[in-house]
């Protein structure tokens, strides 16, 4: 019997969708295996992993109302919702380690995290912490992708292997935010 480190983590693996491909988990390397795995600050793992400061630079931010009811995030049609687009990128090598799209229910947040977000367009990990946010994070589902309308800043890996992951984090069980990560497979770090 093969031991699956995603076993007990993902609680929505069968509702992933249809363009996330399968993965061996033994195909990877123990950084990417780390990155989807870990339920705790990704930008903080990076950084303590590649022994570099990470930039978290944010590509847009936007306020829309949604047009259909969101389960994941348990908002009605009409609630309002942010879309933030960002990338994490090494500080002295420029090496772009992930590019993430979130959805945000702004009404769930207090609102120094919501002014913060507003403020310092920077790490939703290191916000919620500097804000004492008590989180869960719920690992939904996982696989690879091929990402190939990427903002323009990230357009040189368009067409490129990304491993994938979607989170929701949630706060006296409410869902605050969706966060779907995605890590470019070429440029992995053994």
């Amino acid at each position: 019997m093969t031991f699956d480190p995603m076993k007990d983590l993902l609680t929505a693996q069968s509702s992933k969708p249809s363009n996330l491909l399968p993965i061996d988990m033994h195909s990877l390397t123990p950084f990417q295996r780390a990155l989807i795995t870990i339920d705790g600050t990704v930008t903080k793992f990076i950084e303590a992993y590649t022994m570099e400061s990470v930039r978290v630079s944010c590509l847009s931010q936007s306020e829309k109302i949604l047009d259909f009811e969101h389960s994941w995030l348990d908002l009605d049609k009409s609630s309002p919702v942010t879309i933030r687009e960002v990338f994490l990128q090494g500080e002295q090598s420029e090496k772009i380690y992930a590019y993430a799209v979130t959805l945000i229910a702004p009404d769930a947040l207090d609102s120094s995290v919501s002014d913060g977000l507003k403020v310092e367009g920077g790490s939703i990990g290191r916000l919620l912490q500097n804000n004492k946010m008590e989180t869960y994070r719920e690992v939904l589902w996982y696989g690879r992708q091929r990402l190939n309308k990427l903002p323009k800043t990230l357009a040189k890996l368009n067409g490129t292997d990304f491993l994938s992951r979607t989170y929701r984090i949630i706060s006296e069980g409410k869902p605050l935010m969706l966060i779907n990560e995605n890590f470019p497979l070429l440029s992995s770090i053994d």
